[in-house]
């Protein structure tokens, strides 16, 4: 336990923590992903997945705890990575020269936090019921297509989703780089699976919110 404690406070230790939880969170992502566009096959398979995931009891919860702790562990780490960065450069440079990035590199914090926030609004929406017009619990179908009628909510899922596909797009890049996969001879290869990850499970979830605006939802 002391490593890992003195793992976590170095630089690459964050980093390595980053790169993990991240891992988790998109692996989860995926299955939520898949779950979730059964809705146009028929709503009832929403249901029937939920109703699967109460049945599990207590492993529901350990992995609902799990992916809590992953979800804490990656926005620490970011926050003390950011401060540190900081720190080591409190005065900006005179002139500041641009370097070779993308774009969704340079959103990445910004993009995390927007991600933070809808994390919240979503268990506050669909979980909790809180945010919800019309709450039925137990009727997951139900509640994702009346929830997305509110066009102003689809669209934040939109946002949020095109904030998730950039997120994924460097954050699968850099993991893998800070877990050792970095080599020329396969760097392409590493690109190509960043974008294709973060297309299809943003893709994915975008087209619920996207379908509801264009009225084919209901």
């Amino acid at each position: 336990m002391k490593r890992l404690f003195a793992l976590w406070a170095t630089t690459v230790g964050k980093k390595v923590a980053m790169a993990v939880t991240g891992i988790v969170m998109i692996l989860f992502l995926v299955s939520h992903m898949i779950s979730n566009v059964l809705i146009f096959k028929n709503p009832a398979h929403l249901d029937s997945y939920a109703a699967w995931l109460r049945s599990l009891g207590p492993a529901l919860w350990i992995a609902r705890v799990g992916l809590l702790g992953a979800v804490v562990v990656h926005i620490v780490a970011a926050y003390q990575l950011t401060m540190r960065a900081r720190r080591a450069r409190p005065i900006a440079y005179d002139r500041h020269e641009k370097q070779v990035t993308t774009y969704a590199a340079r959103t990445m914090r910004w993009g995390g936090v927007l991600l933070l926030v809808f994390i919240v609004f979503h268990l506050l929406h669909f979980t909790t019921g809180t945010l919800h017009p019309d709450f039925h619990p137990g009727e997951a179908g139900r509640n994702v297509i009346e929830g997305m009628q509110v066009t102003p909510v689809a669209i934040f899922y939109l946002v949020s989703m095109l904030a998730l596909g950039l997120h994924f797009s460097h954050g699968i890049w850099a993991s893998f780089g800070t877990l050792g996969f970095h080599n020329p001879a396969y760097n392409q290869w590493r690109r190509l699976l960043a974008w294709g990850v973060a297309i299809l499970v943003a893709g994915g979830f975008a087209t619920i919110p996207a379908a509801a605006i264009l009225g084919y939802l209901k």
